[in-house]
């Protein structure tokens, strides 16, 4: 065991096509280093759920045990991502009268627990109540209160919830490896914690995390979330796509898209071949590569225009100032960057590579660990958070209420 566990922070991004859990070394000065990853194929999720426990847990335990080996850490503790089509974002607000004029920890407290005091479906239950913004006697844009004179304080937030089935199951498969869930985090707001600038998040910003199984969206407007939604899309579609259309294993039409894939046709040239292994022990043949980029652009093409149309619907098209970020394993597919301009009618797009640590930066600067070391970033602001600055949603307060929704079961 390394005599430094105590300061050891671990993200676990269980994601449909891959577990990835990344180990940080956290300093005194507040800076993290990686020091450990270990990533192992995912078996027994499907679109962000676990349907295989038993896979699911054995896909764990490998991940885990080869960053423990990089890390040299006895892994005990770790943040862990949820994502899936069963989240669900809403905004709220609440409204308070303060008690001596001047706002306190325990107006605050009373606010967002009035703003989060909604009807939720009985399988859903709370896991990120997330400040927007306060307004004291009118006058809006707070965003820190307490201290400040006034009689009236609103709170608002964007309220996230999940199904208790997902996020209990996620739990056991930790729980079966040994693992304690320190916290569990709603895999965009992860990502976007080490991928997104403040100024971005301050002019307006949407996060598009395109992953295994889904799509997960965030907006930011004046440095807040206020939407969030999941498209049942992702890079796993891509390569069901190639397995019908090029008749090769889901296997090799994987490698296929990961090393010769393209979403814009106009980008490959017409002489360009590429071997597409046959099955049933037949002969590999070529096949031009443009072939590829013309079954995987029409699917790209698609999620962009959910992606659009979700954003229309968000009622933020006009304020996203910044643009688009796309981050997750399939946003590295060649072309996605210009699609999505050519789809979002010019609007700004980069890459979005996970920042903010030191150690192990070449390896984890790929968008495949924006989750992960999104995760790590929470995990030490989690760590770091003292109840004053964010009383009322402390995410320990949740997660300890978590807990005992569970009960016994995890």
């Amino acid at each position: 065991m390394s005599k430094h566990d105590s300061n050891v922070i671990v993200g676990l991004d269980i994601g449909t096509s891959k577990i990835a859990c990344v180990v940080a070394e956290a300093s005194p000065d507040g800076s993290i280093d990686v020091i450990g990853i270990g990533k192992h194929p995912s078996r027994g999720l499907r679109k962000g759920v676990v349907v295989n426990i038993e896979s699911t847990v054995e896909s764990i335990r490998l991940a885990v045990e080869e960053a423990e080996m990089m890390s040299g850490s006895d892994i005990r503790s770790v943040f862990v991502g949820i994502a899936g089509n069963h989240i669900q974002g809403r905004n709220s607000h609440g409204v308070v009268a303060t008690k001596n004029g001047e706002v306190t920890e325990e107006d605050v407290t009373r606010a967002v627990d009035a703003a989060s005091a909604m009807a939720i479906p009985a399988d859903q239950k709370i896991l990120h109540i997330l400040p927007q913004e306060y307004i004291i006697d009118e006058q809006d844009g707070i965003r820190e209160p307490i201290g400040m004179s006034g009689v009236r304080l609103e709170a608002r937030v964007h309220m996230i919830t999940g199904a208790v089935s997902s996020a209990q199951n996620i739990i056991k498969c930790c729980n079966r490896c040994d693992l304690d869930v320190a916290d569990m985090v709603l895999e965009q707001v992860a990502s976007s914690e080490s991928v997104l600038s403040q100024d971005e998040k301050d002019i307006g910003v949407v996060l598009v995390d395109i992953g295994g199984g889904t799509t997960d969206i965030a907006i930011f407007i004046n440095g807040a979330i206020c939407h969030t939604a999941v498209i049942p899309i992702g890079g796993d579609h891509l390569t069901n796509d190639l397995v019908i259309g090029l008749r090769t294993s889901a296997r090799e039409a994987d490698v296929l898209k990961i090393k010769y894939g393209s979403c814009m046709v106009e980008m490959i040239g017409a002489d360009e071949q590429v071997e597409v292994p046959s099955v049933g022990g037949r002969e590999p043949r070529p096949m031009p590569r443009q072939i590829m980029a013309q079954i995987l652009e029409p699917r790209v093409h698609e999620l962009f225009e959910l992606v659009k149309s979700e954003l229309q619907r968000s009622g933020y098209e006009e304020l996203i100032a910044a643009g688009l970020v796309l981050t997750g394993g399939s946003s590295l597919l060649e072309g996605m960057v210009e699609l999505a301009e050519e789809t979002f009618n010019g609007l700004p797009v980069r890459l979005g590579r996970p920042q903010g640590v030191g150690g192990l930066v070449d390896v984890v600067s790929s968008p495949i660990y924006a989750t992960g070391v999104g995760l790590l970033l929470y995990g030490q602001r989690y760590r770091q958070q003292t109840p004053h600055k964010h009383p009322s949603q402390s995410q320990k307060g949740i997660w300890h209420r978590m807990r005992r929704w569970f009960g016994d079961t995890t």
